[in-house]
């Protein structure tokens, strides 16, 4: 093209794309006729929908990332189809009910009734009965859905996701589907010897992506075709290898024309010994990659680095970035977004402890059991072990693990990077990656304070167990507790009555420490000063109410009254009450909720034969803005006086004594 006309060209799309924008707000009639001549689709007015099958807590993570890359690029509104597993669809919905990105719908479908329909067919592949359910999309989806993208889990999108969408209006009016060919010898039979494939049309195609046309499919009774292509081919194959590609392919082998055939970058199979480079001149010519080996990011390819690189940069890229609206899109709002912003302009800007106030409104982003999670309850009696914490409190997990063998709930408040940081911690540790009962919960850094309260109630909602140890990581229970504690449920009849157990909290400034195996060794270490009572020097009124002298002789529980910012740790059955998450930070969040305990009546019962020891580290970064900021004290005295006033309100005269106590101070 000559310069001038290339300066035309350029001009014409800029312009397209600016009354393409301006269709959402017809104004005047010449807008709106150009509307109608324009060749691509307001991207304000069309959604794009994507499918995908995703079953347990390593697809969960999978589709994430993959979900990122497409959030990142996009233009349009999306509507995510999830063929979930009951673990998937646990982890999906919370993750995108706080995620709230803008301008995207999710659906779920349950794979359960699914399975059903493909049990029948044995199947070699790694991806078990799931690998299969695609097949199923045209009953499984809306019937009145018409077009939809299929991906896997392992995709990673490297364009606008707009872009595929516009090859359905290159179908012909006989094609269905749309698929890039398979990259690999795989369909050709010459792998090896005696190597005998699915039958397909040359090299076979890979499903990957896919485009299908829901509607025509319907049309042409697609589940009855598939399920006959399949059972003519399984009386001499037994068996599929690839899982739907191996039907896929058979059918098209014999519908060659219900096939468009997509170009290789749309689908850039990073496999072993496959054809992949061919699809791109230059790496930035490709659209999507897709880690199709079981090696995944340690596949072999020349340019695997880059593809690496691209693929970890959305894997840690901060998904809070991805909130943003639409540029001209105004999105319909959620009754949890309206409701949140009607909170939000409630607050004075101008208000010294703004920043505290704004915090507790912070809706933070939720991965529910990032890790591999099995659990089966023992009993009735049954206990899991809170906790939560942040990226320089991870040594502690495997101790913790070595002292407590029951369940354990546990949120981490950790940037995206930091969360892989930790996978790959956890994946490394021989102690972590045995203990299959333990459910990470990763809360997703947002804002200037620690949300501890918040990541206490992520955790204590997601224990499985009746009952819940209210505890902080930097503790190590003494050895046997879990035990022991399951034992005075039954003898302190928690189950009908509202009992919390104390947990004496003790504590040594020494990083390493020959940990007491019972109450008399401890006792010993006592009187020697190797260990002290928790916080005697710093804050002794925390845990004064304990009263460590009756301890050291009792020999059965023993009721204690609640005293003015008493915070112990207890035992209590999972349905108490949660913590107040007002107060962030450091400062009042453990006493808060001891205190809401004792307005509900719940008996405070120290057990003589339990016992947990804090271990040394350095100071929070919340308790040093605390000791420096006269700011950060007078807002959380101003939060205390709020919180008060509230138990008023809520309990009435029953909370009189805590503002009493409050005034006393």
């Amino acid at each position: 093209l000559k310069p001038q006309q290339n300066k035309i060209i350029r001009l014409n799309l800029a312009l397209t794309q600016l009354f393409c924008f301006r269709c959402t707000f017809p104004n005047s009639p010449v807008v709106f006729e150009f509307h109608l001549k324009c060749n691509r689709v307001c991207s304000c007015l069309q959604v794009i929908h994507v499918a995908c099958v995703c079953a347990g807590h390593n697809a969960s993570r999978d589709v994430v990332t993959l979900v990122k890359s497409v959030l990142f690029h996009r233009r349009n509104p999306l509507h995510f189809h999830f063929i979930t597993d009951s673990v998937a669809h646990q982890i999906l919905s919370a993750l995108f009910q706080s995620w709230m990105v803008p301008s995207v719908q999710v659906s779920f479908y349950d794979a359960e009734q699914l399975k059903s329909e493909v049990s029948w067919i044995p199947n070699k592949h790694y991806s078990g009965i799931y690998g299969l359910m695609k097949l199923t999309l045209t009953k499984a989806l809306p019937a009145d859905l018409s077009q939809v993208i299929v991906l896997d889990t392992d995709i990673t999108f490297a364009t606008d996701i707009a872009e595929l969408w516009g090859i359905f209006r290159k179908f012909t009016d006989k094609q269905v589907i749309g698929l890039v060919e398979n990259q690999s010898d795989w369909y050709l039979g010459n792998l090896w010897k005696n190597h005998k494939p699915w039958p397909a049309l040359g090299r076979g195609f890979n499903t990957g992506v896919i485009l299908l046309y829901l509607e025509r499919l319907r049309r042409m009774r697609w589940e009855t075709m598939w399920r006959l292509t399949a059972e003519r081919e399984l009386m001499s194959m037994l068996s599929t290898s690839l899982a739907d590609q191996d039907i896929f392919n058979a059918f098209i082998k014999q519908n060659p024309v219900l096939v468009h055939q997509l170009p290789c970058f749309w689908n850039v199979q990073l496999s072993d010994h496959t054809r992949s480079e061919q699809c791109y001149t230059e790496v930035s010519d490709l659209k999507v990659i897709h880690w199709n080996s079981p090696k995944k990011l340690r596949v072999k390819n020349k340019h695997v680095e880059f593809f690496r690189n691209l693929y970890l940069t959305f894997l840690e890229y901060d998904g809070n970035l991805l909130r943003r609206e639409l540029f001209g899109c105004p999105s319909p709002n959620s009754p949890q977004s309206i409701q949140l912003q009607s909170a939000l302009e409630q607050l004075d800007e101008d208000d010294q402890c703004y920043d505290f106030r704004r915090e507790r409104l912070t809706v933070h982003r939720v991965h529910l059991y990032f890790l591999q999670y099995e659990y089966l309850q023992a009993d009735d009696t049954d206990i899991t072990l809170v906790a939560q914490l942040s990226m320089d409190r991870l040594q502690m997990l495997e101790a913790i693990c070595k002292h407590w063998e029951g369940p354990i709930s546990l949120a981490l408040y950790m940037s995206d990077a930091e969360a892989q940081q930790f996978l790959r911690y956890a994946q490394a540790s021989e102690v972590l990656k045995n203990r299959k009962n333990v459910g990470y919960h990763i809360v997703y850094r947002e804002g200037q304070f620690y949300p501890v309260n918040l990541l206490r109630n992520v955790a204590l909602r997601n224990a499985p167990t009746p009952y819940v140890f209210l505890t902080d990581v930097d503790f190590l229970p003494m050895y046997g507790l879990y035990d022991y504690l399951r034992r005075s449920v039954v003898q302190l009849d928690m189950a009908n009555s509202k009992k919390a157990l104390v947990v004496p909290a003790f504590e040594t400034l020494r990083y390493r420490l020959s940990f007491p195996k019972s109450k008399a060794e401890l006792l010993s270490m006592l009187d020697m000063g190797t260990l002290y009572t928790f916080r005697y020097h710093v804050w002794p009124k925390g845990h004064a109410p304990t009263n460590y002298a009756k301890w050291r002789t009792a020999t059965t529980p023993y009721r204690v009254e609640w005293e003015a910012d008493f915070e112990p740790y207890v035992v209590v059955r999972k349905d108490c009450p949660e913590y107040d998450q007002r107060f962030v930070g450091f400062g009042w969040n453990k006493v808060a909720h001891v205190m809401e305990l004792d307005a509900q009546e719940y008996e405070l019962m120290v057990l003589p034969n339990a016992f947990m020891i804090h271990m040394p580290h350095a100071p929070s970064f919340d308790i040093s803005k605390f000791r420096s900021s006269p700011s950060y004290r007078h807002c959380l005295s101003t939060l205390k006086d709020e919180f008060h006033q509230d138990m008023s309100r809520k309990y009435g005269s029953a909370a009189l004594k805590y503002l009493t106590a409050h005034r006393s101070i």
